[in-house]
């Protein structure tokens, strides 16, 4: 089984995120990989233990802090690692994919895995956008994934606790919402054994595609007021809320 995954690494959400013109101060943030490709991650390493096969991580080098993810990314059970060295830190969704399918289209996957979204920016295009300019079916909100010759079983998750299973012949694209188990521990010593050892392909960016989305402005949030925490007994508490909302216009 040959199987891809398409990776992002994005800023720390943990940290501070300093703005630098339109856009994050890139220079001042740590990047991670993006949880929700750590799970796309995890169970493409399972479906390879469970049926054999390759798992090559590939992913857009938008600001060349790419490489620490990819260690990672072979640390916790994959083979190969590429990334497409764009350089380009405004590049949407659109783009990328259209650079990720370029590079992906020469290792003729069966499967391709993706998380089904990113946290920093909550997009979620990347993995119907890569089915669409490969021309391979896709399936997002993804829970567990089984995998046999020329076939993949997806459970699907929907709102309300409800999921479904899906029968799918392969190539297809996967769109990961959790793997199903935790993704693996991977040990710093490995990671560094990754970073000293491995090998990492580079593919310049190939094809152009656009979403037409640009970023104008970016700002920190305007603080325009403050928090006032009501004291008293539930009957003072009600009280003074209707007093305060009545002082607003608001009853």
């Amino acid at each position: 089984m040959n199987i891809v995954v398409a990776i992002k690494h994005i800023p720390s959400i943990a940290d501070d995120l300093p703005v630098k013109g339109n856009n994050v101060d890139f220079d001042s943030v740590d990047f991670v990989l993006n949880e929700f490709d750590e799970q796309s991650i995890e169970q493409a390493v399972l479906v390879k233990e469970a049926v054999g096969g390759t798992v090559t991580v590939v992913g857009v080098d938008l600001i060349g802090e790419l490489d620490s993810v990819l260690h990672l990314a072979l640390a916790k059970g994959a083979d190969k690692a590429v990334k497409v060295t764009a350089d380009e830190p405004g590049a949407d969704s659109h783009q990328q994919a259209k650079w990720l399918a370029e590079a992906i289209k020469g290792l003729s996957p069966d499967m391709i895995f993706t998380g089904v979204q990113a946290s920093n920016d909550l997009d979620g295009q990347i993995g119907p956008m890569l089915a669409a300019y490969l021309d391979m079916p896709y399936i997002g909100g993804v829970s567990s994934v089984e995998a046999a010759e020329g076939t993949a079983i997806v459970t699907k998750e929907f709102a309300g606790g409800n999921g479904a299973k899906y029968s799918v012949s392969l190539p297809m694209v996967i769109g990961v919402q959790a793997a199903s188990r935790p993704p693996r521990y991977a040990p710093v010593s490995k990671v560094r054994q990754m970073a000293q050892t491995a090998t990492i392909e580079k593919v310049a960016p190939s094809g152009d595609a656009s979403g037409g989305l640009v970023i104008k402005k970016m700002a920190p949030p305007v603080v325009t007021g403050h928090a006032e925490m009501i004291e008293g007994s539930s009957k003072e508490v009600a009280a003074k809320i209707v007093e305060l909302l009545k002082s607003k216009g608001l009853a």
